[in-house]
């Protein structure tokens, strides 16, 4: 999954792609590098992010979905908490929803039931503007994420989206220290018996940043080796802002262990 902001203060790529032409081309340029699939996003929620009205998200993400509908050869997702962002992302063309709220605001669980397309449920302690501030996990981060997950899922079941259009992130950066990120990293096979795919968002993430002192632009070497590590766990979906280099991994990974492969 080919990550595409269209918002001023993303904290990796913000204020790149605000135009539709440089959201277009970029998308291109992502889809030649071998993404299977483009997030578009119009809400930053970086660390300490405000939110933004509707209408805002809307003026940013619309025009970008309905041009990409027409030159992309793969499906576009929308990255947004808010139904109504989600109704009309959808009716311009996109075929996913990414919600970093797990369908938990603004009436999105009956919007995503209705909508009926694949959607993506985050694990996120907090909100944006306050979830670094102090996260705490009594249970353990595994666990703690891995139950909220659960019952995730279960509503969407109650809700009457399908099994196969339910996919489980668990959150990355989002509500979690240092230490926690990586005892997630490391435990996420944990998670593979929920019954649903798997995605993580590791690109560039600060998780990298904090452990070996380094700005954003150079957290790539990171980034891959976590993507490896979190395929080895059971990740079946990559959220990457570096399509080509991931896809490279992704090669050799399956090299070593995808059957089919093994025995051409």
């Amino acid at each position: 999954m080919g990550i595409l902001n269209v918002t001023p203060d993303s904290f990796s790529d913000g204020g790149r792609y605000t135009s539709v032409e440089q959201a277009v081309d970029h998308a291109l340029q992502m889809q030649e590098d071998g993404a299977a699939i483009i997030d578009v996003g119009g809400e930053s929620t970086r660390p300490g992010a405000a939110s933004v009205s509707a209408e805002e998200e809307l003026q940013r993400v619309i025009p970008v979905i309905e041009k990409l509908n027409d030159v992309l050869d793969i499906p576009v997702s929308i990255d947004s908490s808010k139904a109504e962002v989600m109704r009309a992302a959808v009716a311009a063309g996109a075929a996913m929803l990414n919600d970093v709220y797990a369908l938990r605001q603004d009436h999105a669980l009956s919007t995503a039931a209705e909508l009926s397309v694949p959607v993506c449920l985050m694990h996120m302690q907090g909100e944006p503007r306050n979830m670094q501030d102090q996260p705490e996990y009594i249970g353990g981060v595994v666990g703690e994420v891995r139950e909220f997950l659960q019952q995730r899922i279960m509503a969407c079941q109650a809700a009457g989206i399908k099994d196969e259009n339910i996919i489980i992130d668990p959150g990355f950066g989002f509500g979690k220290t240092l230490e926690q990120n990586y005892q997630l990293l490391r435990n996420l096979s944990a998670l593979s018996d929920l019954g649903c795919s798997l995605m993580v968002g590791l690109s560039r993430k600060s998780m990298f940043g904090k452990l070996l002192n380094l700005p954003t632009d150079e957290r790539l070497p990171a980034s891959l080796a976590a993507a490896v590590i979190a395929m080895l766990n059971g990740a079946q979906l990559l959220r990457v802002h570096d399509v080509k280099e991931t896809r490279q991994a992704v090669a050799v990974f399956r090299a070593c262990y995808d059957p089919v492969i093994q025995s051409a």
